[in-house]
Protein backbone atom coordinates (compact mmCIF):
# COMPACT_ATOMS: atom_id res chain seq x y z
CA UNK A 1 0.00 0.00 0.00
CA UNK A 2 1.37 3.47 -0.95
CA UNK A 3 2.29 5.60 2.04
CA UNK A 4 2.30 9.41 2.32
CA UNK A 5 6.07 9.28 2.20
CA UNK A 6 5.85 7.41 -1.10
CA UNK A 7 3.49 10.03 -2.46
CA UNK A 8 5.92 12.77 -1.35
CA UNK A 9 8.64 10.98 -3.28
CA UNK A 10 6.45 11.04 -6.40
CA UNK A 11 6.03 14.81 -5.98
CA UNK A 12 9.70 15.62 -5.68
CA UNK A 13 11.71 13.00 -7.52
CA UNK A 14 11.85 14.84 -10.88
CA UNK A 15 12.23 18.33 -9.36
CA UNK A 16 14.97 16.96 -7.14
CA UNK A 17 16.79 15.65 -10.19
CA UNK A 18 16.52 19.02 -11.96
CA UNK A 19 17.75 20.85 -8.88
CA UNK A 20 20.51 18.30 -8.21
CA UNK A 21 19.17 17.91 -4.66
CA UNK A 22 18.59 14.61 -2.89
CA UNK A 23 14.90 13.60 -2.96
CA UNK A 24 14.57 13.15 0.83
CA UNK A 25 16.03 16.60 1.46
CA UNK A 26 13.62 18.24 -0.96
CA UNK A 27 10.68 16.36 0.60
CA UNK A 28 11.68 17.67 4.02
CA UNK A 29 11.92 21.23 2.70
CA UNK A 30 8.40 20.99 1.25
CA UNK A 31 7.09 19.65 4.57
CA UNK A 32 8.74 22.45 6.53
CA UNK A 33 7.32 25.03 4.11
CA UNK A 34 3.82 23.59 4.55
CA UNK A 35 4.25 23.73 8.32
CA UNK A 36 5.36 27.36 8.17
CA UNK A 37 2.44 28.29 5.93
CA UNK A 38 0.06 26.11 7.97
CA UNK A 39 -1.56 24.74 4.85
CA UNK A 40 -0.89 21.85 2.44
CA UNK A 41 0.57 22.73 -0.94
CA UNK A 42 -0.16 19.42 -2.66
CA UNK A 43 -3.14 17.08 -2.88
CA UNK A 44 -1.60 13.63 -2.59
CA UNK A 45 -3.64 10.61 -3.70
CA UNK A 46 -2.76 7.09 -4.82
CA UNK A 47 -3.36 8.06 -8.43
CA UNK A 48 -1.96 11.58 -8.75
CA UNK A 49 -0.41 14.56 -7.04
CA UNK A 50 -1.57 18.11 -7.79
CA UNK A 51 -1.29 21.56 -6.32
CA UNK A 52 -3.82 22.82 -3.82
CA UNK A 53 -5.32 26.29 -4.30
CA UNK A 54 -2.71 27.62 -1.86
CA UNK A 55 0.00 25.80 -3.79
CA UNK A 56 -1.13 27.39 -7.05
CA UNK A 57 -1.01 30.86 -5.46
CA UNK A 58 2.48 30.17 -4.13
CA UNK A 59 3.63 28.94 -7.56
CA UNK A 60 2.27 32.01 -9.36
CA UNK A 61 3.79 34.46 -6.90
CA UNK A 62 7.03 32.51 -6.68
CA UNK A 63 7.52 32.71 -10.43
CA UNK A 64 6.86 36.46 -10.35
CA UNK A 65 9.30 36.97 -7.45
CA UNK A 66 12.01 35.03 -9.27
CA UNK A 67 11.42 37.01 -12.47
CA UNK A 68 11.59 40.30 -10.53
CA UNK A 69 14.74 39.12 -8.78
CA UNK A 70 16.33 38.43 -12.18
CA UNK A 71 15.26 41.87 -13.40
CA UNK A 72 16.66 43.50 -10.27
CA UNK A 73 19.97 41.68 -10.68
CA UNK A 74 20.16 42.71 -14.33
CA UNK A 75 19.37 46.33 -13.43
CA UNK A 76 22.09 46.33 -10.77
CA UNK A 77 24.63 44.98 -13.26
CA UNK A 78 23.58 47.55 -15.89
CA UNK A 79 23.86 50.35 -13.35
CA UNK A 80 27.29 49.15 -12.28
CA UNK A 81 28.41 49.42 -15.91
CA UNK A 82 26.84 52.85 -16.42
CA UNK A 83 24.18 51.53 -18.81
CA UNK A 84 21.07 52.76 -16.95
CA UNK A 85 20.23 55.42 -14.39
CA UNK A 86 19.84 59.19 -14.40
CA UNK A 87 22.63 61.61 -15.27
CA UNK A 88 22.05 65.23 -14.23
CA UNK A 89 23.88 67.58 -16.58
CA UNK A 90 24.16 71.36 -16.37
CA UNK A 91 25.25 73.47 -19.35
CA UNK A 92 25.76 77.09 -20.29
CA UNK A 93 23.30 78.39 -22.88
CA UNK A 94 26.04 79.17 -25.43
CA UNK A 95 26.94 75.46 -25.53
CA UNK A 96 23.40 74.44 -26.45
CA UNK A 97 23.75 75.09 -30.17
CA UNK A 98 26.53 72.67 -31.12
CA UNK A 99 28.40 71.06 -28.23
CA UNK A 100 25.51 69.84 -26.07
CA UNK A 101 23.56 68.26 -28.97
CA UNK A 102 26.64 66.31 -30.08
CA UNK A 103 27.37 65.01 -26.58
CA UNK A 104 23.72 64.13 -25.95
CA UNK A 105 23.52 62.33 -29.30
CA UNK A 106 26.62 60.28 -28.42
CA UNK A 107 25.12 59.40 -25.02
CA UNK A 108 21.80 58.37 -26.59
CA UNK A 109 23.54 56.17 -29.14
CA UNK A 110 25.86 54.53 -26.60
CA UNK A 111 23.48 54.34 -23.63
CA UNK A 112 19.90 54.22 -25.02
CA UNK A 113 18.39 53.36 -21.61
CA UNK A 114 20.07 56.27 -19.84
CA UNK A 115 17.81 59.07 -18.56
CA UNK A 116 19.28 62.55 -19.01
CA UNK A 117 18.19 65.45 -16.80
CA UNK A 118 19.47 68.54 -18.66
CA UNK A 119 19.47 71.97 -17.04
CA UNK A 120 20.55 75.26 -18.59
CA UNK A 121 22.52 77.25 -16.00
CA UNK A 122 25.27 79.83 -15.78
CA UNK A 123 28.72 78.60 -14.83
CA UNK A 124 28.51 79.94 -11.28
CA UNK A 125 25.06 78.43 -10.72
CA UNK A 126 26.34 75.09 -11.97
CA UNK A 127 29.22 75.19 -9.49
CA UNK A 128 26.75 75.77 -6.66
CA UNK A 129 24.55 72.89 -7.82
CA UNK A 130 27.54 70.56 -8.20
CA UNK A 131 28.77 71.34 -4.70
CA UNK A 132 25.24 70.72 -3.39
CA UNK A 133 25.11 67.42 -5.38
CA UNK A 134 22.09 68.71 -7.31
CA UNK A 135 24.09 68.14 -10.54
CA UNK A 136 26.43 65.31 -11.49
CA UNK A 137 28.42 67.19 -14.13
CA UNK A 138 28.47 70.65 -15.66
CA UNK A 139 29.51 72.11 -19.01
CA UNK A 140 30.98 75.51 -18.14
CA UNK A 141 32.96 78.43 -19.58
CA UNK A 142 36.12 80.21 -18.45
CA UNK A 143 36.70 77.98 -15.43
CA UNK A 144 40.24 77.44 -14.18
CA UNK A 145 41.24 74.45 -12.03
CA UNK A 146 39.81 74.74 -8.52
CA UNK A 147 40.48 72.91 -5.28
CA UNK A 148 37.76 70.41 -4.47
CA UNK A 149 36.57 70.08 -8.07
CA UNK A 150 37.63 68.06 -11.08
CA UNK A 151 37.89 70.40 -14.06
CA UNK A 152 38.39 68.66 -17.42
CA UNK A 153 39.35 71.07 -20.18
CA UNK A 154 37.39 70.20 -23.30
CA UNK A 155 37.59 72.73 -26.13
CA UNK A 156 38.31 76.35 -26.90
CA UNK A 157 36.53 78.33 -29.58
CA UNK A 158 37.34 81.72 -31.07
CA UNK A 159 35.50 84.81 -29.96
CA UNK A 160 33.70 86.66 -32.73
CA UNK A 161 32.38 90.17 -32.96
CA UNK A 162 28.76 90.42 -34.07
CA UNK A 163 27.89 93.61 -35.96
CA UNK A 164 24.93 95.09 -37.81
CA UNK A 165 25.37 94.58 -41.55
CA UNK A 166 25.19 98.34 -41.94
CA UNK A 167 28.33 98.78 -39.79
CA UNK A 168 31.47 100.05 -41.60
CA UNK A 169 33.43 97.02 -40.35
CA UNK A 170 30.76 94.47 -41.30
CA UNK A 171 32.51 93.43 -44.54
CA UNK A 172 35.76 92.61 -42.76
CA UNK A 173 36.68 88.95 -42.06
CA UNK A 174 38.75 89.89 -38.97
CA UNK A 175 38.85 92.92 -36.74
CA UNK A 176 41.46 94.10 -34.24
CA UNK A 177 40.12 94.71 -30.76
CA UNK A 178 41.50 98.22 -30.72
CA UNK A 179 39.20 99.12 -33.62
CA UNK A 180 36.22 98.58 -31.28
CA UNK A 181 37.29 101.19 -28.71
CA UNK A 182 34.58 103.67 -29.66
CA UNK A 183 31.82 101.09 -30.02
CA UNK A 184 28.82 100.55 -27.79
CA UNK A 185 28.58 96.94 -26.58
CA UNK A 186 25.50 94.78 -26.18
CA UNK A 187 26.09 92.08 -23.59
CA UNK A 188 24.86 90.21 -20.58
CA UNK A 189 24.70 91.47 -16.99
CA UNK A 190 27.94 90.78 -15.16
CA UNK A 191 25.92 89.63 -12.14
CA UNK A 192 24.69 86.65 -14.16
CA UNK A 193 27.52 85.80 -16.57
CA UNK A 194 30.52 87.14 -14.70
CA UNK A 195 33.27 84.86 -16.03
CA UNK A 196 32.76 85.45 -19.75
CA UNK A 197 31.96 89.12 -19.09
CA UNK A 198 35.25 89.57 -17.20
CA UNK A 199 37.18 87.73 -19.90
CA UNK A 200 35.88 90.04 -22.63
CA UNK A 201 36.38 93.13 -20.46
CA UNK A 202 40.00 92.06 -19.80
CA UNK A 203 40.64 91.68 -23.54
CA UNK A 204 39.32 95.19 -24.12
CA UNK A 205 41.56 96.49 -21.33
CA UNK A 206 44.59 94.82 -22.97
CA UNK A 207 43.65 96.60 -26.21
CA UNK A 208 43.73 99.93 -24.38
CA UNK A 209 40.07 100.78 -23.79
CA UNK A 210 37.21 100.10 -21.42
CA UNK A 211 34.18 98.17 -22.67
CA UNK A 212 31.09 100.38 -22.72
CA UNK A 213 27.87 98.33 -22.23
CA UNK A 214 24.95 100.10 -23.90
CA UNK A 215 22.29 97.38 -23.70
CA UNK A 216 22.05 94.21 -21.62
CA UNK A 217 20.17 90.95 -22.14
CA UNK A 218 20.33 87.51 -20.54
CA UNK A 219 19.88 85.33 -23.64
CA UNK A 220 22.26 85.28 -26.60
CA UNK A 221 19.46 85.36 -29.23
CA UNK A 222 18.21 88.58 -27.62
CA UNK A 223 21.72 90.06 -27.62
CA UNK A 224 22.18 89.24 -31.30
CA UNK A 225 18.72 90.59 -32.11
CA UNK A 226 19.66 93.91 -30.52
CA UNK A 227 22.91 93.97 -32.51
CA UNK A 228 20.99 93.31 -35.72
CA UNK A 229 18.71 96.20 -34.78
CA UNK A 230 21.72 98.53 -34.64
CA UNK A 231 21.91 98.91 -30.85
CA UNK A 232 25.62 98.13 -30.73
CA UNK A 233 28.08 95.27 -31.24
CA UNK A 234 28.67 92.10 -29.22
CA UNK A 235 31.57 89.75 -28.58
CA UNK A 236 30.31 86.17 -28.58
CA UNK A 237 31.69 82.60 -28.78
CA UNK A 238 32.00 81.29 -32.34
CA UNK A 239 29.30 78.65 -31.78
CA UNK A 240 26.81 81.53 -31.86
CA UNK A 241 27.55 82.01 -35.58
CA UNK A 242 24.90 79.36 -36.21
CA UNK A 243 22.32 81.96 -35.19
CA UNK A 244 21.79 83.72 -38.51
CA UNK A 245 19.58 86.78 -38.20
CA UNK A 246 18.64 89.30 -40.89
CA UNK A 247 20.89 92.33 -40.67
CA UNK A 248 23.61 90.52 -38.68
CA UNK A 249 27.21 89.70 -39.60
CA UNK A 250 30.18 88.13 -37.81
CA UNK A 251 33.91 88.77 -37.92
CA UNK A 252 36.79 87.09 -36.13
CA UNK A 253 38.69 89.02 -33.48
CA UNK A 254 42.37 89.37 -34.32
CA UNK A 255 43.86 88.75 -30.86
CA UNK A 256 45.73 85.66 -29.58
CA UNK A 257 43.65 85.51 -26.38
CA UNK A 258 40.28 86.06 -28.07
CA UNK A 259 39.10 82.54 -27.31
CA UNK A 260 36.56 81.06 -24.92
CA UNK A 261 37.36 77.82 -23.09
CA UNK A 262 34.76 75.18 -22.30
CA UNK A 263 35.30 72.55 -19.62
CA UNK A 264 33.47 69.75 -17.86
CA UNK A 265 33.36 69.97 -14.08
CA UNK A 266 32.28 67.59 -11.33
CA UNK A 267 33.02 66.68 -7.75
CA UNK A 268 35.88 64.19 -7.31
CA UNK A 269 33.55 61.60 -5.76
CA UNK A 270 31.18 61.85 -8.75
CA UNK A 271 33.99 61.36 -11.26
CA UNK A 272 34.23 57.71 -10.16
CA UNK A 273 30.58 56.93 -10.93
CA UNK A 274 30.14 54.75 -14.06
CA UNK A 275 27.63 57.15 -15.64
CA UNK A 276 29.89 60.17 -15.12
CA UNK A 277 32.95 58.28 -16.35
CA UNK A 278 31.05 57.32 -19.52
CA UNK A 279 30.00 60.96 -19.99
CA UNK A 280 33.66 62.05 -19.87
CA UNK A 281 34.69 59.27 -22.23
CA UNK A 282 32.06 60.11 -24.85
CA UNK A 283 32.58 63.88 -24.53
CA UNK A 284 36.27 63.39 -25.27
CA UNK A 285 35.45 61.31 -28.36
CA UNK A 286 32.82 63.41 -30.16
CA UNK A 287 33.78 65.79 -32.96
CA UNK A 288 33.47 69.22 -31.40
CA UNK A 289 33.71 72.66 -32.96
CA UNK A 290 36.80 74.55 -31.92
CA UNK A 291 40.26 73.50 -30.85
CA UNK A 292 40.67 70.52 -28.54
CA UNK A 293 42.41 71.29 -25.26
CA UNK A 294 44.74 68.90 -23.41
CA UNK A 295 42.61 67.21 -20.73
CA UNK A 296 43.64 68.02 -17.17
CA UNK A 297 42.03 67.92 -13.77
CA UNK A 298 42.66 68.98 -10.25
Amino acid sequence: METEQDRDATVVVRPAERLHVAQPALSQQIRRLEQQLRTPLFIRTTRRVELTAAGSVLLENGRRVLAEADQALNAVQQSAHGEIGTLRIGFVSSAALTLVPKIVHALRANRPNLHLDLKEMTTDRQLEAINETALDVGIVRELEPQAGLNVFKLVQEPLLVALPKSHPLARRRSIRLGELAAEKFVGFPRSQVSRLYDHIAALCHQAGFRMRPAQEAVQFPTILGLVAAGEGIAVVPSSLRHLRLPGLSYARLDHPDAVSRIAIVCRPDRAKLPLVAKFFELSAAVDLDGERLPTSSR
